[in-house]
């Protein structure tokens, strides 16, 4: 097997879990030093560098809003040497009651194994409407 083929399986094998609610997996394959990008101009865009600014600034915030679980399904996976390209959707009611159902483009840069990138694109006026601004820890 290549690396294209092992890193498009790991992306499979997290989203199937994604899918279920799941994402322990998806936590456990970012590198430490990941970066992520969120395409935009919204409150919630901008570049999360490192596993724990990931989780504590981006994932936990985040969360916190929804009502119930958050699924993701991917509807196509792409990859070529060490990126995979993945067209998903999110499911999820926010606790304010508003549908958070967006559309995304995920491009993930992998190395040895791990996440080390990922840049995030999707509706960012959804993003804008449906969530309210993160409150981060300081």
């Amino acid at each position: 097997m290549s690396t294209t083929d092992d890193n498009k399986r790991l992306i499979r094998t997290i989203f199937e879990g994604l899918a279920r609610g799941d994402a322990r997996l998806f936590l456990d394959s970012l590198d430490e030093a990941a970066v992520w990008r969120m395409i935009g101009t919204t409150a919630w865009s901008g570049v999360y560098t490192g596993k724990a600014a990931i989780r504590r600034d981006l994932l936990t915030p985040l969360t916190a809003q929804f009502a119930d679980q958050y699924l993701n399904t991917a509807d196509a996976i792409i990859a070529e040497g060490d990126t995979v390209v993945v067209e998903c959707r999110g499911k999820v009611t926010t606790k304010t009651g508003k549908r958070y159902d967006n559309t995304y483009c995920w491009v993930l840069r992998m190395g040895d194994g791990k996440i080390a990138a990922l840049t995030e694109y999707m509706d960012t006026e959804l993003v804008a409407t449906a969530l309210e601004p993160p409150v981060r820890q300081a």
